[in-house]
């Protein structure tokens, strides 16, 4: 087989482009592959697909995957069309995107590194520029979010916020808690939340589990029908406002025992705050001590049990009288880090009942969030927002990434 056949083969080129000549720069380290289009070819327009002109033709480069140790590129001299309604434009080549510089089974290859390593490990890795392979992620999620099923729905959200630099600067992310997918990444934690769903999608929402950040609230509250009933303030920050303010407790009742010379709370933090299911035997033999002695850390936590024990209800007018009574308990505490988190737990409690029919949960917010972190960590930071959304859409999105003309060619290669 000539290599002319050859690269034909691997590059899935047809009729009416051939592959014209090959040469190798043994210098340089690089194949120059020719390709040509037949003189008496019908061309089309690439926007609206009809038949049009030749007016004339722009030579232009490609980069390809490397041959053995070569570098490969594509060379060809594209003609250019005049359409009556789209002008002069150039046609489009069936081994490359429009207005890409690299062929579409070498951003095939970019994307499965990029999957696996930063941006700057693959720019080592394939000797191009930062900017180049920030360009082919880039037009990957585009590519992707456009070709989104418009059609689904997703019913079940969770919406969260997380660190895109120091100094409470955030970014708004919305996952669909059964498919773990990012559908929305928001600019900051204070704008419209559902923004690109339409109106069926937005109807076909079951529950939206958040924290009880008030931004959220509204912006849910505006843009979902029945919200009121769909919203769930997640369990993990009410325990994690009920963790604090036990916290808060020890600390002001350490301070006031050993002014008496009592150290009892010394070194306790851990054994107020864990999870009783997963304290061993030993752990609850030393923490009875503690638990069973006369301290108002001791009340604190075990209201701070009682309202975790309260989201098994499965009836709506059952969990609210449970949570009425737990309450009214810690409202008479005396305790006031207890008594502030019981108000809070009063103004959200219309959330709260909901997180608790809905079975709706945060933790799959919460997991996404480890992993936008992992992104950040690896990629050692992002320069802006844009740069930082499109990494998370890359990695979590579940997007089809990948040009139409790579998988037309692996197919056309089977």
């Amino acid at each position: 087989m000539r290599d002319r056949d050859l690269y034909a083969r691997i590059l899935g080129i047809e009729s009416p482009w051939q592959v014209q000549d090959v040469e190798l720069h043994l210098s340089e380290g690089e194949v120059t592959v020719y390709v040509g289009i037949e003189p008496d070819a019908k061309l089309v327009c690439p926007h609206c697909g009809k038949s049009a002109p030749r007016y004339d033709k722009r030579t232009r480069k490609w980069r390809h995957l490397d041959t053995c140790q070569y570098r490969t590129v594509l060379c060809a001299e594209v003609p250019r069309v005049s359409c009556p309604e789209h002008g002069v434009c150039l046609i489009q080549v069936p081994w490359a995107e429009s207005g890409s510089r690299y062929t579409a089974l070498f951003e095939a290859l970019v994307i499965d590194w990029l999957k696996e390593a930063a941006p700057s490990a693959v720019s080592r890795q394939l000797g191009l520029s930062w900017n180049a392979i920030d360009g082919i992620m880039q037009r990957a999620v585009e590519r992707g979010l456009g070709r989104r099923d418009a059609e689904k729905c997703h019913a079940h959200l969770c919406v969260d916020e997380t660190a895109f630099r120091k100094r409470h600067d955030y970014v708004t992310v919305v996952t669909d808690r059964e498919t773990g997918e990012v559908i929305h990444v928001g600019d900051d934690r204070k704008k419209e939340t559902h923004a690109g769903l339409d109106e069926t999608r937005k109807a076909a929402i079951e529950s939206v589990s958040m924290d009880m950040w008030p931004a959220y609230i509204q912006a849910t509250l505006a843009a979902i029908p029945g919200a009121a009933e769909k919203i769930a303030f997640d369990k993990f920050h009410v325990a994690k406002a009920l963790g604090e303010a036990v916290d808060k407790v020890r600390r002001q009742e350490h301070k006031a025992l050993l002014r008496e010379g009592n150290a009892i709370l010394k070194s306790s933090k851990h054994a107020w705050l864990a999870n009783p299911e997963n304290k061993s035997r030993k752990q609850w033999r030393d923490f009875s001590t503690l638990r069973n002695a006369n301290l108002k850390t001791a009340r604190a936590w075990a209201i701070k049990e009682q309202g975790m024990s309260l989201w098994h209800y499965v009836h709506r007018t059952w969990a609210e009288k449970g949570w009425k009574r737990w309450y009214d308990w810690a409202i008479r505490s005396r305790l006031e880090p207890v008594k502030k988190v019981a108000r809070m737990v009063k103004t959200y409690l219309w959330g709260i009942l909901n997180a608790i029919i809905l079975k709706a949960s945060n933790r799959l917010a919460e997991s996404t969030n480890s992993r936008i972190k992992l992104i950040k960590v690896r990629s050692r930071g992002f320069r802006n927002k844009a740069r930082f959304r499109a990494a998370i859409y890359f990695h979590l999105g579940g997007l089809d990434l990948y040009p139409e003309a790579a998988k037309a060619l692996r197919t056309h290669t089977n």
